[in-house]
């Protein structure tokens, strides 16, 4: 098979098929009550909303500017801070004693709210980075249906497995965590065979972009919870929920819908560096958690302790008085 004829495999078929049964993985460990979740809970799935839909965008999209990006990578930008969340940072929310609940909450709502807008703001990004009459504008309406094709019907098929068969779902579920993270790595493998050309100026290219945008993104994430005073799982879940995006469909969209390679470059470099600091911060994290634990532990300790001394001491002393 030539390498034509490969990428084409894998742009049609393989990409697609992987993403559906990612999201449904994601489907298979939510409930109704997970969307519930945003009336009961609205400040700390706002705050992650907003962060993700709003905020995360507009950063993106100045850093499109202020670097000195190629109109391709730009658009790589803009397609990564339109994909919000996915369940690697499900995963890695419980890795580092997040909220879980919270995190699966806004990738579920994010997942369904972002099938209406990246088809839009996609399209103006395209005129704004691209050109006027470029090439790669995309049918709002048909991409509106791919999107659903690939996000809301997976996540409603997982959704119906939990309930008629949650046994299977619970056992299953992790496993295609997992899988998400494995395709992600051999599609980024994939990627630099087919493009061993041009790799190590796309990494040069894109690389300060990609960190800093983790940074900034993850940073935005934490502030904003502190700043409102949110618990310390509810901080740790937004902070790797706005930080970590779903580059498998952001790839998807350059390799498929927009048939870019250069585009799915920025996506792919930053895979590599929001794995490395979400691990970084899992482990910062966990040592965190287990610290506080442990200090606590012996706190109750101490004060079981000093309770039996005090009681000793004042046995001895109505001893004594007798």
């Amino acid at each position: 098979m030539e390498a034509i004829e490969l990428v084409t495999l894998v742009n049609t078929q393989i990409i697609p098929v992987s993403i559906f049964l990612i999201m449904m993985g994601m489907g298979l460990s939510l409930a109704p009550i997970d969307f519930k979740r945003v009336l009961k809970y609205p400040k700390a799935v706002s705050i992650g909303l907003v962060n993700q839909l709003l905020l995360l965008p507009i950063i993106g999209f100045i850093l499109a500017n202020v670097m000195p990006l190629e109109p391709e990578y730009a658009v790589g930008v803009m397609l990564l801070v339109l994909c919000p969340g996915g369940t690697t940072s499900n995963m890695f929310s419980h890795l580092a004693k997040g909220d879980v609940a919270l995190s699966v909450t806004m990738t579920a709502v994010a997942s369904i709210i972002t099938v209406f807008t990246i088809p839009v703001v996609l399209n103006m990004s395209l005129e704004h980075f691209m050109g006027q009459g470029n090439e790669f504008q995309l049918p709002i309406i048909v991409t509106m249906v791919s999107l659903m094709k690939l996000t809301i019907v997976p996540i409603v098929i997982g959704m119906l497995i939990k309930a008629y068969f949650p046994n299977f779902a619970k056992s299953s579920q992790v496993h295609v965590s997992r899988f998400g993270i494995l395709f992600l790595t051999l599609l980024m493998i994939f990627l630099t065979y087919i493009q061993q050309d041009i790799v190590i100026p796309a990494l040069i290219a894109t690389g300060p972009v990609s960190l800093i945008l983790n940074l900034l993104t993850m940073g935005l994430g934490y502030y904003s919870s502190r700043w409102f005073k949110l618990g310390s799982a509810q901080t740790t879940s937004i902070t790797i929920e706005v930080g970590l995006q779903n580059s498998t469909l952001s790839m998807f969209m350059a390799l498929s819908l927009l048939a870019n390679y250069k585009m799915s470059f920025t996506p792919a470099i930053y895979t590599l560096i929001m794995l490395f600091t979400a691990g970084v911060l899992v482990r910062v994290l966990r040592s965190k958690f287990n610290g506080s634990s442990k200090r606590a532990q012996s706190d109750v300790e101490g004060e079981v302790n000093g309770a039996m001394t005090s009681d000793v001491i004042c046995d001895t002393s109505n001893t004594i008085e007798k």
